[in-house]
């Protein structure tokens, strides 16, 4: 499911966009939610800390310290894959706007046939992304990222973020073309996302994820899993291991 983020400092403005976009999403069976709307570029930048973000929507003159395009700067800097989409009433702003990598500018006030038009085109290039999502069989969307680890459930594929699962009829073969070389195999029934590993417990043959989520290491794996992880670029949440903490042994 993609996650939007809507920040604007005019309340009536931004429950307006908000009732535009869930009205986009269910018009065009778009699997997205709106997980935050923000009066100020405080709470956006608050929110960015701790959740993952695919769209941000974001008036670039909020009228505080920090503008919509400070904001942008922030993300940029940390991700480069975040839909950036600014609104203003000010067209002097646009090309300042599109130096922050912005995937559209919408003059204020927004019309619901520009803004969808735009949402459209941006699942569009999402289809065409398959770097960073992944589009299940029932048209959900995922954004790899938030993948801890996939679980070979019978005919079925679960994955498994923080959360919430998802369900499709596949297997490892068919998908293993299209996801990144941080998915690697640990379990005849399990493949991992390496970059979301918090730590491993080599007595319980687990890998354990944020915030309490863990799977299983098969015997056959252990050692590629340990060996991939210390000569792979891998080590964003992976401190300890370098620093010789980790219980894996």
């Amino acid at each position: 499911m993609l996650n939007f983020v809507i920040c604007d400092d005019n309340l009536a403005v931004l429950n307006r966009l908000s009732k535009m976009l869930e009205a986009i999403f269910i018009n065009n069976d778009i699997d997205a939610e709106i997980g935050l709307k923000a009066l100020s570029a405080s709470d956006v930048i608050n929110y960015l800390e701790t959740h993952k973000v695919d769209v941000l929507i974001l008036d670039i003159n909020l009228k505080s310290e920090i503008t919509g395009c400070d904001i942008a700067d922030i993300v940029r800097k940390k991700n480069k894959d975040v839909y950036i989409i600014f609104t203003t009433g000010h067209l002097e702003y646009a090309l300042i706007a599109y130096k922050y990598k912005t995937f559209d500018y919408l003059p204020k006030p927004v019309v619901d046939e520009r803004l969808e038009e735009t949402i459209l085109r941006l699942m569009d290039d999402i289809k065409f992304s398959p770097s960073k999502f992944i589009k299940l069989n029932n048209k959900t969307i995922i954004n790899q990222d938030e993948i801890n680890y996939i679980k070979k459930d019978g005919m079925k594929l679960v994955f498994c973020t923080d959360t919430r699962t998802y369900e499709t009829y596949s297997s490892f073969n068919k998908i293993q073309s299209c996801l990144p070389e941080n998915f690697v195999r640990c379990h005849k029934s399990y493949m991992v996302n390496l970059k979301n590993i918090t730590d491993i417990n080599s007595n319980k043959n687990t890998i354990l994820f944020a915030p309490n989520e863990s799977c299983s290491i098969g015997s056959k794996y252990k050692n590629e899993i340990m060996e991939v992880l210390k000569n792979g670029n891998f080590t964003n949440n992976l401190d300890n291991f370098n620093n010789g903490k980790s219980n894996f042994n």
